[in-house]
């Protein structure tokens, strides 16, 4: 085994493996993420593996809750080698949710609207250019949370962000457009909660414009919402943003598209390996999908090095404004097949 390199320095002294032989995967398509039809993805995606070797089997979901039936079946039978799942930030949280502390790694194909986690670890939205990572076999053991026993992998949310979740998923359209109008449409009427946070250090008492707890460093589409986030250091980013008039806000989201987020005087930042949230009956998302009122109590953990993901070679460390703009730039040239 080598021993490589991945997210930010600290992941040279993660466990990380190079892998050299991998057969079989198992491809989950969801055919309904994102805006882009997905017709004939699946023949492309297996196609570019088997030049490199690797044969695939690819199922195509049904609905909600498929994706997870299907992997654990595949894992517990020990059928595959790696399981790689194409859609969007719903998909991948289905999918991992049976991979997790499994011992085949999963592989991201990003085909959603914002693909939060595939950006974060810097796989390309090309769906086929994502599949250098997994033909490359870098895997690293990367951090996931859980909030009262379920898990998620990028962000979870409650207040605003999950009140414009619920608007989104109402109105029935995807894309970037839909979700900036629903923003707009809640932030007209939208009042801060109260809420109790319960740390290892400390209780504190806060009214909150929202409440993000950060595995990962961005919504999607480079909203950065925790930019200094990591996915292998035990912790998580617990964003707290207090509400202000309609000017402040609109910088508060410029700032999340520059990564400046964290200099903002209306966010609070802690970082944490555990916590609790003690707040008003509420919606809530994890990884940007709605999950309903989770309850007036919201237990949070971080869970080290449970999920095995491929991960690109390096990722550079964070640097506001530089690395946004560099993403962004990357993306369009892949949208503009100039790459």
């Amino acid at each position: 085994m080598l021993i490589i390199t991945s997210e930010f320095d600290a992941i040279r002294r993660k466990r990380c493996i190079f892998a050299l032989n991998m057969p079989r995967h198992l491809l989950i398509v969801n055919p309904i993420s994102g805006t882009q039809s997905k017709h004939g993805l699946p023949e492309r995606i297996s196609a570019r593996l088997a030049e490199a070797g690797i044969d695939v089997d690819t199922y195509v979901t049904t609905g909600p809750g498929d994706a997870t039936r299907r992997v654990r079946q595949a894992v517990d039978a020990g059928e595959y080698d790696a399981v790689l799942a194409c859609g969007g930030d719903g998909t991948v949280n289905e999918v991992a949710r049976a991979m997790c502390h499994a011992p085949i790694p999963m592989g991201i194909i990003p085909a959603g609207s914002g693909n939060g986690l595939a950006r974060h670890i810097v796989i390309p939205v090309d769906p086929v250019l994502a599949l250098d990572a997994v033909i490359a076999g870098q895997v690293c053991e990367c951090d996931y949370a859980t909030v009262n026993g379920r898990p998620f992998f990028c962000t979870c949310g409650m207040g605003f962000d999950a009140a414009v979740s619920d608007r989104f998923a109402a109105s029935g359209k995807r894309g970037r457009m839909s979700y900036v109008r629903s923003t707009i449409v809640e932030f007209a009427h939208y009042k801060p909660e109260h809420y109790v946070l319960e740390t290892p250090e400390a209780t504190l008492h806060r009214d909150a414009f929202l409440v993000a707890i950060c595995n990962a460093s961005q919504y999607g589409n480079n909203a950065f919402i925790a930019p200094q986030a990591s996915i292998t250091d035990g912790l998580l980013d617990v964003i707290i943003i207090h509400k202000a008039d309609a000017l402040r806000t609109m910088m508060l989201g410029l700032d999340m598209m520059t990564g400046l987020l964290r200099n903002n005087r209306l966010v609070e930042t802690l970082r944490v390996p555990r916590l609790s949230i003690i707040r008003d009956p509420g919606p809530a998302h994890l990884d940007g999908e709605p999950t309903g009122d989770l309850g007036t109590r919201l237990d949070v953990q971080c869970v080290h090095g449970g999920l095995r993901l491929f991960v690109e070679k390096d990722k550079a460390p964070f640097r506001p404004i530089v690395s946004p703009l560099e993403y962004y730039l990357g993306s369009m040239a892949i949208s503009l097949h100039i790459k």
